[in-house]
């Protein structure tokens, strides 16, 4: 069933190859947390790669990301992970700023795609043609990659940040409004990577 997925994954890029034969795949991870800074990563493949066990990265535990991590970074002919600020997401929102991390990772990779998949259904403007790919990370090899590299560097940094500000435990929620992130919040009150716009109904009037 597995080499079913995966095969579908890069059958749907060799699909759209016939027309566009330099595809990168775009995805982003941390738009819902509390905290922390918004990640995303593009992947350029060759035609003709093919790595067992790609798909969503929600849907592997996090062992299995890691290793795929290390296999795709290895495979990929280009890649980037690039993120923007949480002072860029109390700027311009949460899904400006992932469009903003976005656009710097396709800018990263230093060649250029005939198209860009983006999963989603909104696009950065990028200086190739590109394409919105609604759950496009269990539909695109290429976009599955970026999902896992995005996810995988941005769990590393909230490791990062737990080992900083070790009251808010990051390490066990990676920023998420669980019930522990939001106690711990409450009791501490928030630190320089909370988004401060994302905690109004939680602290209320304690944040005006």
């Amino acid at each position: 069933m597995k080499t079913t997925v995966q095969a579908d994954l890069f059958g749907f890029d060799n699909d759209v190859r016939k027309n566009f034969p330099v595809i990168c795949g775009i995805d982003e991870a941390g738009r819902g947390p509390l905290a922390g800074d918004v990640y995303a990563a593009a992947v350029i493949f060759d035609s003709g790669i093919y790595i067992e066990g790609l798909n969503d990265s929600k849907k592997l535990s996090e062992k299995k990301r890691e290793l795929l991590y290390d296999e795709i970074i290895s495979k990929a002919k280009a890649f980037c992970v690039a993120t923007a600020s949480v002072e860029e997401i109390e700027e311009m929102n949460i899904l400006n700023a992932a469009l903003l991390a976005m656009t710097r990772a396709y800018n990263g990779l230093g060649i250029p795609a005939d198209t860009a998949l983006i999963d989603g259904n909104k696009a950065p403007v990028l200086d190739c043609r590109t394409e919105t790919v609604v759950k496009g990370d269990g539909l695109s090899a290429s976009i599955a990659a970026a999902s896992i590299l995005a996810k995988v560097s941005r769990d590393r940094y909230m490791r990062e940040m737990a080992e900083k500000y070790p009251q808010y435990c990051f390490d066990k929620h990676k920023g998420y409004g669980t019930k522990l992130h939001n106690e711990l919040i409450l009791e501490h009150g928030p630190c320089p990577i909370h988004r401060m716009s994302f905690l109004k109904k939680l602290l209320g009037n304690e944040n005006r």
